[in-house]
């Protein structure tokens, strides 16, 4: 008896703790959240490292200033615990709060208004009952104005933001639309990897659109186009999600936490259907096999290691152990330079910033290994590392632009802020 009624008290305290919609869910309904709160990569915004799970407080740098996650927990003073399951959605898919106040779009709600009623439903009962309460209070996002008006939202939402369901493709099959339902909802791909109007909107949220997923710019770095990735076969783009890494390329930059947070997560079955869907996807790029008596040019010269330029020198020195004399790297380990999108991106930012700060791929259930790039701030200085990116830009197949000391020292300036 003593013990029943310990049970008894644990149960009613649970119930308590709930909103008054949400009944408790069955255990298959609340791994359905967490798995759709993966691919919706809830965790990368909402937790930061060393603080509870979800509990907010992420600091997120925008044109507008810095903007400071929520905490999403289901404590009912800090959190969202009082949410009701219209609240929850309307606040996933519209931006707004029961109180009404709105969420600024670091939040990708214009893209998670296409979560369908069973995904958001399962996502609810999964943050209410699936994830462990926190007090912890974020930091308070204070814009400076105009941008602190909140209520001029409404106004961008009403121009920019589609609130419809995501609408399935036409003569496509089950698993281009799987791939294009989490491409255009839950995995927000267009949050980046779209250009972006004068007023910060994604241009296009939609498959049916030329520019949706056709490159963009974040943070200076560029954003490749995922439209068909000529380059890559589908099995290279489920070994990216999954891993970090492929035959030819290695994670960098916000993809990393993209990878360890969201797409390691991903079922074989969700990656594949991504996968087939980006293959699909219109306004392919014509197939650039390079360039192979350059590639043979410059990995004779460096291999003779006779007459260098300062930029070749700098090469031999820092990275032919990993990228090789034929810059083609090693596959699943050192991403290949020739032909890189980084390295031939028109803003060099990506790539300076690597070679200042290192890169590391992400260890994932698939490919345990952490490699690691060690960074070069320290041993290299802003002409030399202007030298070594100017080579790499245009050695082997590459034809970009060279690189000034002047861009080198911006980035690094930018790299030692807090």
């Amino acid at each position: 008896m003593k013990y029943s009624l310990i049970a008894l008290a644990l149960c009613t305290t649970v119930l308590a703790s709930l909103p008054a919609s949400a009944e408790p869910a069955s255990s298959t309904l609340i791994q359905k959240g967490e798995y759709l709160a993966r691919l919706g990569d809830c965790m990368a915004c909402h937790t930061v490292a060393g603080k509870d799970n979800y509990a907010g407080g992420l600091a997120i740098s925008s044109p507008l200033g810095t903007i400071y996650s929520t905490n999403i927990t289901p404590d009912k003073q800090y959190g969202i615990g009082n949410f009701t399951e219209q609240q929850f959605a309307d606040a996933v898919r519209k931006g707004v709060l029961p109180d009404g106040r709105h969420l600024y779009p670091a939040m990708p709600y214009p893209d998670y208004s296409k979560i369908s009623d069973q995904d958001i439903s399962a996502l609810y009962h999964y943050f209410m009952q699936g994830v462990k309460p926190s007090s912890q209070q974020p930091p308070k996002t204070a814009l400076s104005f105009p941008f602190n008006q909140r209520w001029g939202l409404a106004l961008w939402n009403w121009a920019f933001v589609d609130d419809q369901r995501f609408t399935p493709l036409q003569g496509a099959s089950q698993q281009v639309n799987r791939g294009a339902y989490i491409v255009e909802s839950l995995g927000h791909c267009g949050s980046c990897h779209s250009p972006r109007g004068l007023a910060m909107n994604e241009k296009s949220v939609k498959s049916s659109e030329e520019s949706f997923v056709s490159g963009g710019e974040l943070n200076g770095w560029a954003v490749p186009s995922l439209r068909g990735i000529a380059r890559w076969s589908t099995q290279d783009i489920v070994d990216y999600l999954q891993t970090g890494r492929n035959r030819q390329a290695g994670v960098a930059g916000e993809m990393t936490s993209v990878v360890a947070h969201s797409t390691a997560y991903l079922t074989d079955e969700d990656a594949q259907a991504i996968a087939t869907y980006l293959k699909a996807l219109g306004g392919n790029p014509a197939l650039d096999t390079g360039n192979p008596q350059a590639v043979q040019h410059t990995a004779d010269k460096l291999t003779a290691a006779k007459n260098l330029t300062a930029g070749e020198t700098l090469y031999l020195d820092n990275c032919n152990a990993c990228h090789f004399v034929n810059g083609k790297g090693a596959p699943h380990a050192f991403p290949a330079l020739d032909q890189a999108s980084i390295v031939n991106a028109e803003d060099p930012t990506g790539l300076i910033h690597i070679i200042l700060a290192g890169a590391q791929l992400p260890s994932t259930a698939k490919s345990a290994s952490a490699l690691k790039m060690p960074g070069f701030a320290q041993r290299l200085t802003d002409q030399q590392v202007a030298e070594l990116a100017t080579f790499i830009r245009q050695g082997w197949s590459n034809q970009a632009s060279a690189v000034t000391a002047e861009h080198v020292k911006t980035v690094r300036e930018q790299l030692a802020k807090p």
